[in-house]
């Protein structure tokens, strides 16, 4: 069963459903959100809200207006930038990505060196070539669906997609790991 005829059962008051849903997204919602705090327990609370709010706004849902996929994502975009104008910080709600964590990130990753190195490389590019990239390579999604999380025209999001894969491929190491991904 799809993401998109799960969400209409469980609009159809098959709540028990809701789990199925989760299963099939956390991962992903966590990563995702992991990527844009960089903090581990933040992480899990934001993706906690995330499905939260997704149950609580499910009749909302339109399968017509697009993916189930773009939806539970946008509410995921969301959390975070509510989370960031909460603490009422000075920085850019589109610059969280570049905000540093309190948590030793060698902890989180055994590989820091190679992770520093594409991070550095990703705060060349803009906060929407960044989120683009992440949303098209690390979590899969389509440009149509990231034209949706984001708001913007699929053909805007393809062309900084392309921008920021060009800026990358000033980068050696980020351009061996992403450049093959882009094409398959």
């Amino acid at each position: 069963m799809t993401a998109n005829e799960l969400a209409g059962r469980v609009q159809d008051g098959e709540t028990e459903l809701f789990a199925e849903i989760y299963e099939l997204f956390a991962q992903k919602i966590y990563a995702f959100i992991f990527y844009k705090t960089f903090h581990r327990e933040t992480a899990e609370d934001l993706t906690s809200q995330t499905f939260i709010r997704a149950l609580e706004k499910i009749q909302l849902f339109k399968p017509r207006k697009g993916s189930f996929n773009s939806w539970i994502y946008a509410i995921a975009r969301n959390s975070v930038i509510d989370f960031y104008r909460s603490k009422k910080d000075s920085k850019n709600i589109d610059d969280v990505f570049d905000l540093a964590s309190d948590d030793d990130l060698a902890a989180e990753f055994a590989a820091k060196n190679e992770f520093a190195e594409i991070r550095a490389a990703l705060r060349q590019i803009s906060p929407r070539q960044r989120e683009i990239i992440l949303l098209r390579i690390w979590e899969g999604l389509k440009f149509r669906e990231i034209a949706e999380v984001l708001e913007k025209s699929e053909a805007a999001v393809k062309m900084d997609f392309a921008r920021g894969i060009k800026s990358l491929q000033k980068e050696v190491i980020v351009a061996l790991v992403l450049f093959p991904l882009t094409f398959s």
